[in-house]
């Protein structure tokens, strides 16, 4: 059988044995691996020029088929104290060098970037772009004010940096950690604001559907962090979303994150998460079509948490500031590692979570190949022999192959029996029936019954 008459047979069995789900989804244009690269400890000086350890192991992620690397904000000047700005780089060209490998690696780059958060203390800082709640994030080093997407002249001064950003380094894109106040439009205006619609949301989807576009014309992707629902329900304004900072508990992270529109990018924050075991971080994702984006790159010191000069919370008051300097502690105490490679990083890091991280990818991509569908959190159907049971999760990935992942949420547990015969992917067992003990997840392949 061609690979093509396969994969339309395989969409039509789907088709026939799912009568209900929670959506049906067509994959295309997904780059599942994906990894935020800590290049530093900004505030302190160091080059971003890479080096034989970045060599090898962004060499690693391309291998395995990683294919959007992110830096986060240490790539640019944020609090103006090595002598760029937070829309430039400290070391412009030791960040092309880096820019440069990553795209010979055949992989996609974006940088961190942002349509609200600005620093108070910066000296292009304009009271009139302040958002009318007042609100400001104040942690580690930083002044935040969450400037307002209704401000026309904070969009004058925004918009054309980000279009260099985009163009000046060759990024394939943005991440835009958003710096919006969900209840902020919900107050009166300040003067010179505009509210270009009439609904509480118009001014922040209009500057994210434009952000999007600059990165679309470029052939770019939009990565964001903090879109209120509400927004997903009028107009696409973003390629990913991240989730899952501060998230303590995986279970209410796959709740609230389950209904989100592809594609959700979840980074479950192993800084403050409560995990007890590493597997927990895909079982909790992969029957939802998301895939845990990995916190890696060079080691983090901790250092940026008490660079001299800065105005820092105290670390009775800041987390952040507690969390760099338990890992400063620990990297002086421990040079040889285990190290922690980014702000949602535990300390101390973990080994082995590297190679079971990309393991798991190399049984997602297949899953989720260009083409394909994906049924989520199938409920009734001839697939099964009965209904799903209530705390079990079973998702159906189609193209050439057909995919089924099985997860029991609940604390007991559970059995199913489907219509077809699968195999397990790591054991190679094959069953109609299936038990799942709480907490666990089986990734299967469907065997042709006609050929066994």
């Amino acid at each position: 059988m061609s690979d093509e008459r396969r994969r339309m047979t395989n969409l039509r069995d789907c088709h026939k044995a799912v009568e209900e789900c929670l959506r049906v989804h067509f994959i295309r244009d997904y780059m599942p691996g994906q990894v935020t690269y800590n290049l530093g400890d900004y505030p302190k000086r160091f080059s971003i020029a890479p080096t034989e350890y970045d060599a090898e192991l962004l060499g690693a992620f391309a291998e395995h088929g990683v294919e959007l690397i992110q830096v986060h904000e240490e790539w640019n000047d944020s609090m103006r104290v090595l002598g760029a700005t937070k829309h430039t780089s400290h070391d412009p060209a030791g960040l092309q060098e880096f820019v440069d490998l990553v795209h010979e690696l055949g992989m996609k780059i974006i940088p961190y970037a942002s349509t609200g958060f600005f620093d108070r203390d910066d000296p292009d800082f304009r009271e009139e772009w302040y958002d009318p709640a007042r609100t400001m994030l104040v942690e580690l080093y930083f002044h935040y004010v969450h400037c307002s997407p209704t401000s026309p002249s904070w969009r004058e001064y925004l918009l054309p940096r980000l279009e260099r950003i985009l163009d000046d380094y060759g990024f394939d894109g943005l991440y835009n950690d958003m710096g919006y106040y969900r209840n902020a439009e919900d107050l009166p205006l300040p003067e010179g604001h505009v509210r270009p619609a009439p609904w509480p949301h118009s001014g922040i989807e209009d500057l994210l559907a434009l952000v999007m576009d600059m990165c679309h014309e470029r052939g770019g992707v939009l990565k964001c962090h903090g879109v209120p629902p509400e927004l997903e329900q009028h107009t696409p304004v973003y390629d990913y979303l991240w989730v899952g900072e501060g998230a303590q508990d995986l279970d209410r992270l796959r709740r609230e994150s389950r209904v989100r529109e592809p594609y959700v990018s979840p980074c479950p924050d192993m800084s403050r998460a409560q995990v007890v075991d590493e597997h927990d971080l895909y079982t909790y994702t992969i029957p939802y079509m998301q895939f845990p984006l990995r916190v890696d790159g060079r080691p983090m010191t901790g250092e940026r948490g008490c660079v001299e000069g800065l105005d820092y919370q105290p670390a009775e008051k800041c987390f952040w500031t507690r969390h760099c300097l338990a890992i400063l502690e620990h990297y002086r105490a421990h040079p040889e590692g285990p190290y922690s490679y980014g702000w949602w990083d535990s300390v101390p890091g973990r080994p082995e979570a590297r190679g079971i991280w990309l393991d798991y990818l190399d049984l997602y991509r297949p899953m989720v190949a260009n083409g394909g569908r994906a049924w989520l959190e199938i409920r009734r159907g001839p697939l099964f022999t009965a209904p799903v049971p209530e705390d079990v999760t079973a998702s159906v990935f189609a193209n050439e192959e057909v995919y089924l992942v099985l997860a029991n949420y609940g604390d007991r547990p559970e059995e199913l029996t489907s219509t077809w015969t699968w195999e397990e992917r790591r054991t190679g067992e094959r069953a109609r029936t299936w038990r799942l003990r709480p907490r666990q997840m089986l990734m299967l392949q469907r065997v042709d019954d006609a050929a066994s």
